[in-house]
């Protein structure tokens, strides 16, 4: 259905200062069911709201459009809730540009909303809203009740001055016993109360207030009916907390004392209470009273119920403390998913959305493990909405599977996972709604068990040709963040903490430093988790000492003694030595020759390259790729050796410009360009070997090495979107540079170590 702001209201729209970007369009607010046949649906119209029934078969405008002032609230930006129930609609929002926020019963007449004077009830932003069918099976005749959360600003006194909002859950009570009083309260609620959430982590001392999002898991009964809420700070502080209620909790707060403003400030009242308790649902015991709706409640009642609409106690999440917390990350809304598991319990699936993110956990004994991460957008944007397995957000939506069980490739993967959807057949990793349940492994309580020794599980095997004196990265990715790696060296186990002892293991790799030849051997990287090691690189480490010359032959056998043999040897050893030091003069004029031309060309060319500025320029955006690898060179001029490796990673064409060297502001003409340096020559690697010198080339490392005693991090523009593997050495780096300086630092550097 196509449903556009007309240009006349997209004009007026604009002439009252709104976004002709953002605003001026008819945002969807409001789509539901209103009964078998019809959808009812509102939107914002470009600030002047409408609302419309859609026949839900022929999925097309069934009628004329009402208006949705009432309804649906003029900015899209404004938090909104509402629901459709019986033919009945509730709402809670801003709908106006001055109004004050507030709680409606739309339709059916008569209309009903919250009080806004003597005393404001509501300054909220709106995140959701529920129905909970409290009279099913009630012993005292109870009414259904409509929970409706939200985040407003604070006006009680609380112990943190910083904080300025809070958390809150109001409740009214449906249509039937709830009209608005006779005199007092006309028109508005007489059951309306609300209440504060605290969700904190004590350890550090840390009060999340900012509730984003929640969903209610409905019981069998009101009183066994959970919900669980998204809460943030209030800072712009990324950190997100997952807190746990329970619908019991709430009606306990909401039977015990109110608050009330005692001298511009509110406190906890400790008067007396009139009767029937103000807020409260029509009940069997109000019947017997002869008060069957409000409208026969006593004005005392409903003067109190006016003055009251803040309870003193708080809403504490079960077991007092968040379910999860996690720092660096904004989750911004919740799905939740009972799923039963082989051992015969009923786990919780958590579906949290982040900017473009989905992470699944499960609820195990009260703790949370997070299953997996999925990418849902190309583009990250915020999720807007989520139901079940549907997320949206303002560029469209993605149905997102339960679980993708085929992606878990070896038996520990599988059960390490603890996904309660899924199990390991022996073979694969299979969804156990799919296959007879007595032959598949799954552990959800511990993942740890069930799997053989490297059942299914792939290897990756490399070999590292290294040279003396070099540094050296042996890579190991492990597929899964909770685990840490563990090395050994031909079955030792590798303790890699200090300088000294030539090893730093990270996050990423094993770091070789100054690569000696007892250092040579098989080298094995074992993802730690659960207790449970699982071998995942193997790599055969081989350090030469001087690659470049093959070993001297044999000598000769020795001819048996005698006195021919002695005048032999004499005049044999006369004729070599003179060959030898003919040879040895020609070879040293060579040599001299050679050095001579060598340099004289290297100082021209500096000499022109002096005149030249070199820059280098980051592209703005980064995509990962291949990696390009000037391989290891040797120079010698002045009596300096040395070997370089650098490693430098491409992002996408390197015509897009991620690194680019152009002339700076030096004095050179712009159209003349200085001749090319002639290649240096290169050894040849080791034959079938993967050659390595300083950091391996299937690394995306941003290490760069110079002259084998420096180190140089380039970054980006933008470092908060680059891995965390990318600088897990980082520190140990600068401890290598500040320890080798004072001893190798080359003052004069050649051309090709600048």
């Amino acid at each position: 259905i196509d449903w556009d702001a007309s240009p006349e209201q997209k004009k007026q729209c604009l002439n009252k200062g709104r976004d002709n970007q953002s605003e001026c369009y008819n945002h969807i607010r409001f789509l539901q069911r209103y009964n078998e046949t019809h959808l009812y649906v509102c939107g914002t119209n470009a600030f002047r709201p409408l609302c419309a029934y859609i026949d839900a078969e022929r999925f097309s405008f069934s009628s004329g459009f009402e208006e949705g002032r009432d309804r649906c609230p003029y900015d899209p930006a404004k938090g909104y809730t509402g629901l459709l129930v019986d033919g009945e609609m509730f709402t809670a929002s801003q709908y106006e540009f001055r109004s004050s926020p507030d709680v409606r019963r739309n339709f059916p007449f008569p209309t009903l909303r919250t009080e806004e004077a003597p005393t404001r009830w509501l300054l909220a932003d709106f995140v959701g809203s529920v129905l909970l069918k409290e009279s099913i099976n009630s012993s005292i005749g109870d009414d259904d009740k409509i929970y409706f959360f939200f985040t407003e600003r604070s006006q009680e006194q609380i112990a943190y001055p910083s904080q300025t909002k809070v958390s809150r859950v109001a409740r009214v009570c449906k249509l039937q016993t709830d009209w608005g009083g006779q005199r007092t309260l006309q028109r508005k609620w007489t059951s309306f109360l609300k209440a504060r959430m605290v969700c904190s982590v004590p350890e550090y001392e840390l009060h999340l207030n900012i509730l984003r999002s929640v969903f209610v898991l409905q019981g069998r009964d009101a009183q066994s009916s959970v919900f669980y809420g998204i809460f943030g700070l209030e800072k712009n502080i990324k950190a997100s907390a997952i807190c746990q209620y329970a619908f019991s909790d709430v009606q306990k707060v909401f039977e015990g004392p109110y608050m009330e403003v005692q001298d511009s400030k509110w406190r906890e009242y400790t008067g007396k209470v009139p009767e029937p308790r103000p807020g409260s649902c029509i009940t069997d015991l109000h019947r017997s009273q002869g008060i069957n709706s409000s409208r026969d409640l006593p004005d005392n009642v409903l003067t109190f119920a006016r003055r009251h609409p803040l309870m003193a106690s708080q809403v504490h999440p079960i077991g007092v403390r968040p379910l999860l917390f996690k720092r660096s990350v904004n989750y911004v809304k919740i799905a939740v998913h009972k799923e039963p598991a082989l051992d015969g319990n009923i786990y919780t699936v958590l579906f949290l959305g982040t900017d473009g993110w989905l992470h699944r956990a499960v609820d195990v004994d009260g703790e949370m493990h997070i299953i997996e991460e999925l990418q849902l957008f190309d583009k990250p944007q915020p999720i807007e909405s989520m139901r079940s397995i549907y997320v949206g957000s303002h560029s469209g939506v993605v149905q997102v599977p339960m679980s993708a069980c085929q992606r878990y490739t070896s038996c520990y993967d599988c059960v390490f996972a603890r996904d309660p959807f899924c199990g390991w057949d022996g073979r694969v990793c299979v969804e156990i709604s799919s296959r007879a349940q007595s032959n598949l492994t799954q552990d959800i309580l511990r993942g740890v068990r069930g799997c053989r020794e490297n059942s299914g599980n792939s290897v990756v095997h490399r070999r590292r040709s290294v040279m003396s004196g070099d540094d050296v990265l042996l890579q190991c990715e492990l597929r899964s963040n909770l685990a840490t790696p563990r090395w050994t060296l031909n079955g030792k186990e590798l303790q890699g903490y200090d300088l000294n002892s030539g090893y730093r293991i990270g996050t990423d790799g094993l770091l070789i430093i100054g690569a000696r030849a007892q250092q040579s051997g098989s080298y094995r990287c074992f993802a730690v988790e659960n207790s449970v090691s699982v071998l995942v690189y193997l790599y055969t480490v081989r350090v030469h000492t001087d690659p470049y010359f093959p070993p001297l032959p044999s000598p000769p056998a020795p001819l048996p003694p005698g006195p021919e043999y002695q005048t032999y040897r004499h005049m044999e050893a006369v004729y070599i030595s003179l060959v030898a030091v003919l040879g040895g003069l020609c070879l040293v004029l060579t040599v001299v020759l050679l050095y001579v031309s060598f340099c004289t060309r290297r100082a021209s060319r500096d000499r022109k390259f002096s005149q030249q500025g070199l820059q280098v320029l980051g592209a703005s955006e980064r995509k990962r790729s291949s990696h390009l690898e000037l391989k290891t060179i040797s120079s010698h001029c002045n009596g300096r050796q040395g070997r370089r490796s650098v490693s430098v990673p491409t992002f996408g064409d390197m015509g897009d410009g991620f690194l680019q060297i152009v002339p700076g502001e030096g004095q050179m003409s712009p159209t003349k360009t200085p001749p090319p340096a002639p290649p240096l020559p290169m050894p040849p690697p080791l034959p079938n070997m993967d050659y390595a010198n300083g950091l391996s080339a299937t690394l995306p490392s941003v290490l760069r090495k110079m002259n084998g005693n420096s180190y140089v991090l380039l970054r980006q523009a933008d470092p908060e979107g680059m891995s965390p593997l990318y600088h897990s050495f980082t520190e140990e780096l600068n401890r290598i540079l500040e320890k080798r300086k004072h001893t190798q630092l080359d003052l004069q550097p050649d051309e090709s170590s600048i």
